[in-house]
């Protein structure tokens, strides 16, 4: 429990600095523990002695992050519908609906999946680690998350500087970006939608809103409650409404768990008197730029950036971004 404690409070200290400025903690769900053990989200602890060589990854967000990290040859496979970085499209596919016989014929030693899988599908992961096969369980929501899930990666695959440089890469370019819009004033007022047909949006500590925040937007639903220790809060039209005249722009992200468009938002009933809905201001971002813990974020901050000030932002957000890469 000390070491524990030790290095969660290790942690805390360097993300104070890493996330520049963004409210800093320890990890609620995992950590990396001494030197060289992993605590995972469904309590396994992994000593790592060697790099793991034949990886699956059931998350696209895990084989993005692996390929950034330089695990071309150790990846064995990737989850369905997979297509970044393009590399991904040539590896097998492996599916946790899939018969574990399959996995197993494969033989890889590690194969990392998502808390979702864990609590869905025990039996299937039960039978991969009664077999041998080291499991990893893992989902960052907040970019203090992200960082050490970077580190934890880094560590499993042997990649440690690599994932360190990724760590150092993404905060320069915070930096950069976030000056592009230190002297704007007023900023913009947003409102970012999660799902749209149950009015939710963002937790104020998750990824799309450190993106939006980054880029310079003035979250109108800081006030918002995480549902379950999720990235997702509860708002409901109500409060959106009673917001309208505060709306700038509006926000939603497109993906698995939201569909919308610009016209079923406009169409809403009740939406009209939003001030963003009026001016013509209402935004579809795809989902895995604002909510998947991986380098892409920076892309979705230059997205959201490019909509909010598309006169102050756009040209120097890229090139803020290639520096941050020396």
């Amino acid at each position: 429990m000390a070491a524990k404690t030790q290095t969660a409070a290790v942690i805390i200290l360097s993300l104070c600095v890493m996330v520049l400025g963004a409210a800093a903690g320890p990890p609620a769900d995992f950590w990396i523990e001494g030197d060289r053990t992993v605590v995972d989200q469904s309590g396994r602890r992994i000593t790592v002695h060697e790099p793991f060589a034949r990886i699956i990854s059931l998350y696209g967000a895990h084989s993005e992050n692996l390929f950034a990290l330089g695990c071309r040859e150790q990846i064995i496979g990737v989850s369905p519908h997979e297509d970044h970085p393009p590399e991904a499209v040539q590896k097998p596919v492996f599916s946790y609906h899939d018969d574990p016989e399959k996995f197993l014929a494969a033989r890889p030693d590690l194969v990392l999946t998502r808390p979702m899988i864990d609590r869905g599908y025990p039996q299937f992961v039960q039978r991969l680690e009664k077999s041998g096969i080291t499991v990893v369980s893992l989902q960052p929501g907040t970019v203090e998350e992200m960082i050490v899930y970077w580190q934890i990666l880094g560590m499993l695959t042997g990649r440690d500087d690599r994932a360190k440089q990724m760590a150092d890469r993404f905060n320069r370019a915070v930096a950069g970006l976030r000056s592009l819009t230190a002297g704007i004033h007023p900023k913009k007022r947003v409102y970012f939608e999660a799902i749209h047909t149950k009015m939710k949006t963002f937790s104020p500590d998750s990824m799309a809103v450190f993106a939006l925040e980054t880029a310079g937007g003035i979250n109108v639903a800081a006030d918002a409650q995480p549902v379950r220790d999720t990235n997702i809060a509860a708002y409901g039209k109500e409060r959106i409404l009673a917001r309208a005249a505060d709306i700038d722009v509006f926000l939603a992200q497109s993906g698995t768990m939201n569909q919308p468009t610009v016209e079923l938002i406009r169409a809403e009933s009740g939406f009209k008197a939003i001030r963003a809905v009026q001016m013509g201001q209402v935004h579809i971002i795809d989902e895995r730029l604002v909510s998947r813990p991986t380098l892409r974020l920076l892309d979705g901050i230059i997205e959201i950036g490019k909509i909010l000030y598309p006169d102050d932002f756009p040209g120097k957000a890229r090139e803020i971004v290639r520096e941050a890469e020396n």
